[in-house]
């Protein structure tokens, strides 16, 4: 994603609205199609990079290495890496992340719940 001025409008926006509330902070956070599947995967054990590519269907190497960054840089993902050869890298949930674990269960039955009502006005 491409680095955006901090004097931008989007930029000064985004801000606003992250010290408004703690529901935009969060939802800014953890906003967008792979950062809580990628958390989601990580719940039950740590994991290398290529385990997540296999288990995250459609992701792409730069979306991955992108989101965990990010998720790295907010505090929600650990990365260790050991010095090795070849060079290995794992990731684990941090604290913060774990606290996150019952709610994106809740939001997993609710959108099962959904769908099947939704498939049933169809």
């Amino acid at each position: 994603m491409a680095k955006r001025k901090l004097t931008s409008t989007n930029s000064i926006n985004k801000e606003t609205l992250a010290n408004f509330c703690g529901m935009i902070y969060a939802v800014d956070i953890l906003g967008g199609r792979w950062k809580l599947i990628i958390l989601y995967k990580l719940e039950k054990r740590t994991m290398r990079f290529n385990e997540l590519k296999k288990i995250i269907p459609g992701i792409t190497d730069r979306m991955l290495t992108l989101h965990l960054r990010e998720l790295e840089r907010d505090g929600l993902v650990e990365r260790t890496a050991y010095a090795e050869v070849p060079p290995r890298v794992e990731y684990s949930l941090s604290e913060s992340a774990m606290a996150l674990i019952p709610i994106w269960q809740e939001l997993e039955h609710w959108g099962l719940a959904h769908k099947k009502r939704a498939l049933n006005l169809v």
